[in-house]
């Protein structure tokens, strides 16, 4: 279910795209249909690894997609954050029993066992969350009441009801993942794109100024 392409402008596209969850092969198909442009920003919104398939192809792709459009903006997600956790020796039961098996695994079938230092260095670089002319964007939202500068990177990485349930305006729309959805939110001050692509539903991207939606 893709929304076709017509009549594009040549003008930047602001392209924010929801959780991966190592699912490379609806990435690929995703992007051959957005088909992004050194004209436009592409902003991950987090939540590359785990549950699914092929969590270090989907980083590899992202290294790639990194060289190819240097103005790329990736955010970190909470599972990014236990797989670094996990690498690091601090908690690695918590990335265990939250997909981070299929993760592991992924880098044994591609023999990239340890995982290889330009992984680390592109997980090590991830933002907890960017702010753009007209929009925010974090993977999994913000704490209502507190500027952008003093949330916790806890928060940005975990927060789901207060956030939700909160019609707080921060004076832009936030463009969040982290919470599956069945459709894309596209409302006034939040714009949701997690749509559960590893639970055998689809990988979406939106163009956040015209909410304009694809999918894979």
């Amino acid at each position: 279910r893709m929304t076709p392409m017509q009549n594009q402008s040549p003008k930047c596209r602001w392209l924010a795209v929801g959780d991966i969850h190592g699912c490379l092969a609806q990435l690929t198909e995703l992007m051959e249909e957005v088909k992004p442009t050194a004209a436009d920003r592409v902003v991950f919104l987090g939540d590359y690894v785990d549950r699914g398939p092929d969590s270090a192809g989907v980083i590899e792709y992202l290294i790639e997609f990194a060289a190819a459009f240097p103005e790329t903006v990736f955010l970190r997600g909470n599972h990014e954050q236990m797989f670094l956790d996990y690498l690091d020796r601090h908690d690695t039961a918590l990335f265990l029993i939250n997909g981070g098996g299929q993760t592991l695994n992924s880098y044994r079938d591609r023999g990239m066992s340890p995982v290889p230092s330009t992984h680390r260095r592109f997980l090590d670089a991830l933002r907890p969350c960017f702010e753009s002319e007209h929009h925010i964007f974090v993977h999994a939202g913000l704490r209502p009441g507190i500027p952008l500068a003093e949330q916790a990177d806890f928060d940005m990485l975990w927060i789901r009801h207060e956030f939700l349930e909160s019609d707080f305006d921060w004076g832009k729309p936030v463009v969040y993942g982290h919470t599956p959805r069945q459709e894309p939110l596209l409302g006034d001050l939040r714009i949701g794109l997690d749509t559960g692509c590893v639970y055998g539903d689809r990988l979406t991207c939106c163009d956040v100024m015209t909410q304009r939606i694809w999918q894979a």
